[in-house]
């Protein structure tokens, strides 16, 4: 696994767990009472988006670092994925 690839597959990783991440514990606008004219009533008024982007990233190292591990190991290769056996004998 060269650097480029590790660091594609943080990226992905990090924006899936980032993505799970934002929908938790955000306050609405008509929760806490304060509806700015011109806005949804479902907009956020509290997101923490520093505080959610910073969880994810340790989250994602967690998940990287195993991924890595098992790529690594030679746990999983390509091969495991071969169905239709079209990479011929090893």
């Amino acid at each position: 696994m060269s650097v480029t690839s590790s660091l594609v597959l943080l990226a992905i990783i990090w924006v899936m767990v980032f993505f799970v991440a934002l929908p938790i514990r955000v306050q609405t606008q008509s929760e806490s009472g304060k509806v700015e004219p011109g806005t949804h009533e479902g907009a956020p008024q509290v997101h923490n988006l520093g505080k959610k982007a910073l969880i994810s990233t340790v989250v994602a190292l967690v998940i990287w670092l195993i991924a890595v591990g098992i790529i690594l190991s030679g746990w999983i290769s390509v091969r495991d994925f071969d169905m239709f056996n079209r990479m011929g004998p090893t």
